[in-house]
């Protein structure tokens, strides 16, 4: 394979967080798929990256440390934030990330027992035993047990606003912390502060823009839900801004919209340019 051949999937999860298979099966099947590089997004936590690691040293596919932070705007409008290249023990960053997953314990907690207050049996530590803990337990692990339960047919069925989508009759908020407050994070940590998904997300290019100025590095311009016209968009927008580009499948398995790897293959001239990035923000905190 040349260089020119190489590609990557810069948006995958694995059970370390909601996704359906473990960290290395993750980057298994990106092997299989011939990916030279991707990097495991499991949304706030680092945890799944050692065995991550282990198995993409031994296959020899690149792995780019990351996460993904889960933010919430003015408006309470989810803006995922993803975090490429941080360092993997610096002490603040984890503990805001275990933070942010406690709030998500607490809030599986509520969603269940507001499901429980409107008659449907679910329990809580089925939910917990689907998370395989209670370390990174989400939405994702709420609606199996649901599926599990009989009170919907399918995981989807379980994001209505009868149940548990945002804003629904079973939906519990979580810990806030904001896109700007998710950048500082993560150049704090040596990483580098990527907007994920922003055609999903609904972005406008003035609220990107307001991003740029509170430090954002790069935009996820490649991205199954994005049509041409967005994609169109973003790279203007990036090229405009002097914004790094990423693209990422956000596979997660066999949970949400299915096993999605495979659908974005970001030529490895991307990731040239974000490992730049990441050495300069790497060397930046070191002489701090």
């Amino acid at each position: 394979m040349t260089r020119t051949e190489r590609y990557a999937d810069l948006q995958l999860h694995s059970s370390a967080s909601d996704g359906s298979d473990a960290p290395g099966e993750v980057i298994r099947r990106a092997h299989a798929l011939g990916f030279a590089a991707v990097a495991l997004t499991d949304h706030d936590t680092l945890l799944g990256l050692p065995e991550a690691r282990r198995t993409a040293d031994a296959l020899g596919v690149e792995l780019i440390p990351a996460c993904e932070i889960s933010t919430l705007d003015a408006d309470e409008r989810q803006i995922d934030v993803l975090a490429y290249g941080v360092s993997t023990t610096d002490r603040r960053f984890e503990n805001t990330l275990r933070s942010l997953r406690d709030g998500r314990f607490a809030r599986a907690w509520g969603m269940v027992q507001k499901l429980n207050e409107f008659g449907y049996t679910v329990s809580f530590d089925r939910v917990m035993e689907i998370a395989g803990g209670t370390e990174n337990i989400g939405r994702p692990h709420v609606a199996r047990a649901m599926v599990e339960a009989g009170v919907v047919p399918d995981v989807k069925s379980a994001f209505t606003e009868e149940f548990i989508l945002d804003g629904g009759r079973c939906y519990v908020q979580r810990l806030k912390v904001s896109p700007e407050e998710a950048i500082v994070m993560i150049h704090d940590a040596g990483g580098v502060a990527v907007a994920a998904h922003p055609g999903r997300t609904r972005l406008s290019d003035e609220e990107i823009v307001g991003l740029v100025a509170s430090g954002l590095d790069g935009i996820e311009a490649f991205y199954p839900q994005h049509d041409d016209a967005q994609t169109e968009r973003f790279l203007g927008l990036a090229e405009q801004h002097r914004l790094l580009v990423t693209g990422g499948s956000d596979d997660h398995g066999d949970v949400n919209e299915g096993r999605l790897m495979g659908t974005i293959r970001l030529p490895y001239a991307y990731v040239d340019a974000l490992n730049v990035a990441m050495a300069v923000r790497a060397r930046h905190i070191a002489v701090k």
